[in-house]
């Protein structure tokens, strides 16, 4: 059987997709190679990092305030900088952040309305 090896992308709607991607590259340093898309690559992915792939329920509280059907996890190096960052860029941070034994999880809104989670990875163990 072929077996999907990862995530190729997360595709969605913006009234004005480069204002969002500009935003984007001001205050969590995506690659500006492009104001249409940032490509990430393995070798970037911190240790202890992967991508989840995990359907809610229709009826999950956990993409709220957002009143889009989706969110979705950017993986940061350094969780408190990134919510500092994008504070100071008019986004609306949403609850507290919390750890877990796999890393640490902090919320915010972007300027479209989406609800975005950022994960900093807990370091592995040697």
């Amino acid at each position: 059987m072929a077996k999907v090896l990862g995530v190729g992308g997360i595709f969605f709607k913006s009234r004005n997709p480069q204002a969002l991607m500009t935003w984007y590259q001001e205050h969590l340093g995506f690659s500006t190679e492009s104001t249409d898309y940032a490509t990430f690559f393995p070798a970037t992915m911190p240790d202890g990092g992967g991508t989840v792939f995990s359907p809610f329920k229709d009826t999950t509280g956990y993409f709220a305030p957002s009143k889009r059907d989706f969110m979705f996890n950017l993986i940061v190096d350094d969780l408190d900088a990134a919510l500092e960052q994008v504070k100071k860029g008019g986004a609306e941070l949403v609850g507290d952040p919390q750890s877990f034994d796999y890393g640490r999880f902090g919320w915010f809104m972007d300027p479209d309305g989406n609800k975005v989670e950022l994960w900093q990875p807990a370091a592995k163990a040697e």
